[in-house]
């Protein structure tokens, strides 16, 4: 069963850091680009970071640019991904959802280039 199991969430002051972490449970993952979508209350989904499949050229949206970082890690049966935030600010507030992407560019993709998805895990960013 293809999974993706997120951790890492919760509630931060500003200017502090969260570390996100995404676990894809089957071999396939390992072809696959990766990123980090974020929705707000109210707002679109769009995609903060993302990943080649080989882990390199990495995307980020320009309001996380200097602030995020994203990682990959393929092992032989498993891909670890993961997303350093730091310097939160309260506009960073969402939930974060891990995706594995059939397709990736380097200006990004929107959500429809995803075929699997995360639970998503909350990030709250308090003043």
């Amino acid at each position: 069963q293809v999974q993706l199991v997120e951790s890492g969430g919760g509630l931060v002051q500003a200017g502090g850091s969260l570390r996100l972490s995404c676990v894809a449970s089957a071999r396939t993952f390992t072809s696959y680009a990766m990123g980090w979508f974020r929705q707000a209350p109210g707002k679109d989904r769009e995609l903060v970071a993302g990943v080649h499949w080989t882990g390199d050229r990495p995307y980020y949206v320009d309001s996380v640019k200097g602030r995020f970082t994203i990682s990959k890690e393929n092992g032989e049966n498993t891909v670890s991904l993961q997303l350093q935030m730091n310097g939160l600010k309260l506009e960073d507030t969402a939930v974060y959802y891990c995706a594995a992407l059939r397709w990736f560019g380097s200006n990004g993709v929107p959500p429809s280039a995803a075929d699997y998805w995360g639970q998503g895990t909350q990030v709250t960013v308090s003043s």
